[in-house]
């Protein structure tokens, strides 16, 4: 299948490893140009190393949970190839403060919505109006189940992981008359570095293996995923790409469940 993106420009942040990472080989290997991005230097840089072998890819640090790393960001992406860029897939994010709601402080709320709905705010800032100009553009933000069934040990995420979603919607009715789309996706239990950090925190606190803290977390918190296991980056990945891709040209402002079957209501 054609994805009719060949040759344009995208920008990935999160993008040293999990979905982030994943996504910049999908686009690749279509002939999309990748500004990648992530907070740690030598392994975006050895990412992109390995990545170019998929095709065109540039990468830079930048911190996107403040503006200055934004600003970075821009400058570097907008002048990294000969044409602008008109992807942005935001995979930035980490899970930040958890456990009862009275014993997390304005700090960590602050850092949830800093490092989870703050990048999206930015990045989306800076690179929608080169989109405009083009009269072309995909947005993909990458929100989270948490999003819509929230766990009560990961409110502030879940709060800002809200915001996401509810911020896709907004920009897809303020600039799809421009010929921008944006859309956000939302993966359940996805086996990332993320998770792997938290099921190994898990099996030390309840001594088990790795693979048993994985068998109870979803026989206790992700009965809804049918296929009872974690999900694959590849998979999450595989709908970003089709999301920025011109066979996706009817589709914005929309929630894409990548999760399993972890949602179990109809709505969100």
């Amino acid at each position: 299948m054609d994805l009719g993106i060949k040759g344009r420009v995208a920008v990935v942040t999160g993008g040293d490893s999990g979905m982030g990472y994943k996504t910049a080989e999908m686009l690749l290997q279509e002939g999309v140009k990748v500004v990648l991005t992530d907070i740690d230097e030598a392994q975006v840089q050895a990412a992109a190393k390995t990545l170019a072998t998929f095709g065109e890819v540039k990468a830079v640090a930048a911190d996107l949970s403040g503006q200055a790393g934004a600003d970075t960001l821009a400058a570097f992406a907008n002048a990294a190839f000969d044409a602008k860029p008109t992807i942005l897939v935001n995979a930035a994010g980490i899970t930040g403060a958890s456990g009862d709601f009275l014993d997390i402080d304005d700090a960590g709320w602050l850092e949830a919505l800093q490092t989870d709905l703050m990048p999206a705010v930015r990045t989306a800032r800076a690179f929608i109006p080169g989109m405009r100009k083009a009269g072309w553009g995909r947005v993909v933000l990458f929100s989270s189940e948490d999003a819509v069934q929230p766990y009560v040990e990961e409110l502030p995420y879940a709060a800002a992981k809200a915001g996401v979603m509810n911020l896709a919607k907004g920009l897809s009715k303020a600039y799809g008359p421009d010929g921008v789309l944006v859309n956000a996706v939302a993966p359940a239990f996805i086996a990332t570095p993320m998770t792997d950090a938290q099921m190994d925190k898990k099996a030390k606190e309840k001594g088990v293996s790795f693979d048993e803290a994985i068998e109870q977390t979803l026989d206790e918190e992700r009965p809804g995923i049918v296929a009872k296991r974690r999900g694959k980056a590849e998979e999450v990945a595989a709908m970003v790409l089709f999301l920025c891709s011109d066979r996706a040209s009817f589709i914005t402002g929309s929630f894409v469940r990548v999760d399993g079957g972890s949602v179990m209501t109809v709505g969100g």
